[in-house]
């Protein structure tokens, strides 16, 4: 999702969790990382995770920042920033192992 970030800053961020099962996102920046447990997305107000089972990647419209995601979905969490501007490494080396 490698792109020009000043476009999709302007877009609004929203979160939609349909049943617990299909998670919609609009203002996302980029994927970081993801797999079966977990998605870290980097959005326009900050990195957001979404922790569940048997989760996967639906539907990416990398020109106006949507993501689809479904599976079990179990939390959905926003991540600190670091003063330095960075994401907590710390946090995201521990989840990642």
């Amino acid at each position: 999702m490698d792109r020009d970030n000043s476009s999709i800053s302007t877009y609004n961020h929203s979160v939609n969790l349909l049943e617990r099962k299909t998670l919609v996102i609009t203002g996302v920046k980029k994927i970081e990382n993801f797999d079966k447990l977990h998605f870290l997305l980097e959005t326009t107000m900050g990195y957001m995770l979404a922790k569940g089972e048997s989760l996967e990647l639906i539907k990416l419209d990398t020109l106006a920042g949507n993501v689809t995601i479904k599976g079990n979905i179990n939390c959905i969490d926003y991540l600190l920033d670091n003063k330095n501007g960075k994401k907590d490494e710390s946090i995201l080396s521990k989840l990642f192992k």
